[in-house]
């Protein structure tokens, strides 16, 4: 997420009332996870094992607990909570901003769209051109919609990431900033959910096809022309390549990368990524003529078992 215009350290700071290490006129440009940031970003880190990555990271201003070791060309926002001060900056960046309307004043809508009754367009949406947005869809705030987008009645585009710090009183949600990005040519079946980033773009690749009831996680990419059938769950961080086939009730944990034209068969477990151009089935996916072997494998155990008693 970019700042609509640059900040000092100094002037960060004082909007999380935290000490700093470097120039006071440091340019700060934006604040990103550790997974898409860039120079002039802001990434945090609250645990001693991330260090190392998060100062090492392509990050140049890092809100940490401790006073560490400054990197050359880097900055240090110093805080006793930087999960607080973090979610403290998309508040002041990013805040929510309620809607007493149907369609946003700020939202524009591409020549030849159709929005059907009872759908909701949240602040600065942009929809393309000859979309059809089914009736009872929600999209939230700062969404980008390409051409020739068809979605589904009752899906959800931009609700929060499920992102959380455990704390004694609760659980503490880190708070979205980002974007869901559709382009062109995606149809999404009905009940679908995508989540918007935490701070970048939670991204539909053209062409892309979804069934109905699928759950998209937060900053997920997927690439163009892939098909994902019904009931899929893919967690928050995931890059899906292009070409790729994904069918029912397959779940896929988060942080990974499915490599292109990857078949997935159905009710398939992902733990892990995956190479390109194969076909993988099974908890935890694996190669599907391998995994298929160990199930025939394991059929024959009773039969080995009653001619080893006879033994």
């Amino acid at each position: 997420m970019k700042f609509p215009k640059p900040h000092t350290l100094e002037q960060v700071a004082e909007l999380i009332d935290s000490e700093f290490i470097g120039d006071a006129n440091f340019e700060v440009l934006g604040m990103n996870e550790i997974h898409v940031v860039e120079p002039g970003d802001i990434v945090f880190v609250d645990h001693p094992k991330y260090y190392d990555k998060a100062l090492n990271s392509e990050a140049t201003i890092i809100l940490i607990n401790k006073k560490v070791d400054c990197p050359d060309g880097k900055a240090l926002l110093i805080s006793d909570d930087p999960f607080r001060d973090f979610n403290k900056l998309t508040n002041h960046f990013k805040p929510f901003r309620p809607s007493n309307v149907s369609v946003a004043e700020s939202a524009q809508i591409g020549e030849g769209t159709i929005i059907q009754p009872n759908c909701f367009i949240g602040n600065n949406v942009a929809i393309g051109k000859n979309c059809v947005i089914h009736s009872n869809v929600s999209i939230y705030d700062d969404a980008v919609i390409g051409d020739n987008v068809v979605i589904h009645a009752g899906s959800i585009l931009g609700a929060s990431a499920f992102y959380y710090k455990k704390r004694p009183e609760g659980f503490d949600q880190l708070k979205s900033g980002g974007r869901v990005v559709i382009k062109d040519n995606v149809h999404i079946g009905a009940l679908c959910t995508i989540d918007r980033g935490v701070t970048a773009d939670t991204t539909i690749g053209e062409g892309t096809m979804l069934d109905n009831q699928i759950q998209v996680g937060h900053d997920t990419v997927i690439g163009k022309k892939c098909l994902i059938a019904s009931q899929v769950g893919i967690a928050g961080c995931v890059v899906i390549k292009d070409e790729v086939t994904i069918w029912g009730q397959v779940g896929i944990t988060s942080g990974i990368t499915i490599g292109e034209k990857v078949v997935i068969s159905a009710q398939s477990g992902v733990s892990k990524s995956l190479e390109a151009n194969k076909h993988y089935f099974g908890t935890p996916a694996e190669d599907f003529r391998t995994k298929y072997k160990e199930i025939a494998s394991i059929k024959q155990i009773p039969e080995i078992i009653e001619k080893l008693k006879t033994l």
